[in-house]
């Protein structure tokens, strides 16, 4: 390992590969002089440990091994690995982000909270925050980590010591009485930073301001920044008095949580299976392929053409051409479609999208993503393959198709299409369009 992924108080976190199956991992690294000055500490460790290995679920972080490095004298355990860090990290890199996106990582938490608080016994994470919960970006996928302060409900319903981050801890925590739903409470806290990018009571100069509005019953200044007052009634159900507040299984079937219908019907499979990832991760650090996106405006039907250039290390370059409807699409559906399509494993989704709105509103300045409607699914990072219909997507490099591809493409009766990809041609060659437009009357 040569890379440190992050430090903090007890561990290291360099990024390795597992030389077996050619996969990324994150090696942690603990040495035992220091843990060892502290018992608490030590103890922490090993639950943190003993409890990966007991885990199983698609939101929790994977554990592979651990040991211990008599030589050296340090502590070691694998996990997967994480490409694109933190919660935190990534949303302050990539400061627009859709609320569908929002709603789909939220999902993803409130599932792995259903499981920690369902296990036997039932586990309060207890240190639940942005910085917790890990992104594979390429994969719109979201990681709970950090299990290292858990509390394991052994043969009682509630919890007594205080511990965690002030501005993510429910009320109930300082009074060391607690159950599973401090969780749920710290995960509303989560989404209030993934929809304004702030840290919760970011207005307070300590801990003690925080301690004081915390036990009032005060909200974060932020809870009221937020625009969309069906995401602010969603945050409210997770910070109101424990009392009254929903569990993680409950809140799973809030109707801000539900999915488009079109999404349910049509979409395919959110995230690779195993095998996929691992084919994925059989380069190590390969080059980056350079990509550039250049558009030119159709006025008389609010499309623009945007032509993607990708130049590989090797010298080939392909074209890639595609109408932008500016009432219809958005950048990241749109940036989503061409890493699935195009096969595209170096570029994150959400780096695409910012080059595709920054093209767009430099050819119609007046153009506002939020203030247009949106019909579209939103297919959130997606590589999955889909052809079940026989039907290729309009991102299509003409310059390596044959006649051949061409009738087998324009004969599978995708009519959809067909109409993408004449309009393109009849923009672009109108003497290609007739040619084809004749085609097609003996094709049908």
């Amino acid at each position: 390992f040569e890379e440190m992924l992050g430090k903090g108080a007890m561990k290291t976190v360099y990024k390795a590969i597992d030389e077996v199956l050619g996969m990324e991992v994150a090696w942690n690294q603990v040495k035992l002089n220091e843990v060892l000055r502290s018992p608490e500490d030590l103890q922490r460790l090993y639950s943190e440990v003993h409890l990966l290995s007991t885990l199983n679920h698609d939101s929790i972080i994977r554990f592979h091994s651990s040991w211990i490095d008599v030589h050296r004298k340090t502590f070691n355990f694998i996990t997967e690995m994480f490409t694109s860090g933190s919660l935190r990290e990534y949303r302050k890199k990539y400061k627009r982000v859709d609320i569908r996106a929002i709603k789909n990582w939220a999902r993803q938490i409130l599932q792995g909270l259903v499981y920690l608080h369902a296990h036997d016994p039932p586990v309060i994470h207890r240190d639940l925050k942005c910085d917790n919960i890990f992104v594979n970006g390429h994969l719109g996928q979201v990681k709970i980590g950090d299990l290292g302060l858990a509390a394991i409900l052994r043969g009682s319903k509630s919890a007594h010591s205080v511990i965690g981050t002030p501005e993510f801890m429910a009320p109930e925590l300082y009074e060391e009485d607690y159950n599973q739903l401090v969780d749920v409470y710290s995960f509303g806290m989560c989404v209030l930073e993934m929809l304004t990018s702030e840290y919760p009571y970011s207005e307070c100069a300590n801990p003690a301001q925080i301690y004081k509005k915390v036990t009032s019953g005060k909200l974060p200044g932020a809870f009221y920044q937020i625009q969309d007052l069906d995401a602010q009634r969603f945050i409210g159900k997770c910070l109101v008095n424990a009392s009254n507040r929903l569990s993680a299984e409950q809140l799973l079937l809030d109707p801000f949580l539900a999915k488009d219908e079109a999404t349910r019907l049509g979409s395919p499979k959110l995230f690779l299976n195993q095998s996929e990832i691992e084919k994925l991760h059989l380069n190590d650090n390969p080059p980056r392929t350079d990509m550039t996106i250049t558009g030119k405006l159709n006025p008389e039907d609010d499309t623009i053409f945007l032509k993607v250039q990708i130049a590989d290390t090797e010298g080939s370059t392909r074209n890639i051409y595609f109408p932008f409807d500016i009432v219809e699409d958005t950048p990241l559906d749109v940036a989503t479609e061409m890493v699935k399509e195009l096969e595209i494993t170096d570029w994150d989704p959400l780096e695409i999208a910012e080059m595709i709105d920054g093209e767009i509103s430099a050819l119609v300045p007046q153009w506002k993503k939020s203030d247009l409607p949106r019909h579209q699914a939103h297919n959130t990072y997606n590589y999955q393959e889909d052809d079940d219909d026989g039907c290729h997507h309009p991102f299509y490099s003409f310059s390596s198709c044959s006649s051949s591809q061409m009738s087998v493409l324009m004969s599978h009766g995708c009519d959809w299409l067909r109409g993408k990809i004449l309009v393109y041609i009849l923009f672009v060659n109108p003497y290609m369009f007739v040619a084809l437009m004749f085609r097609f009357s003996f094709l049908d």
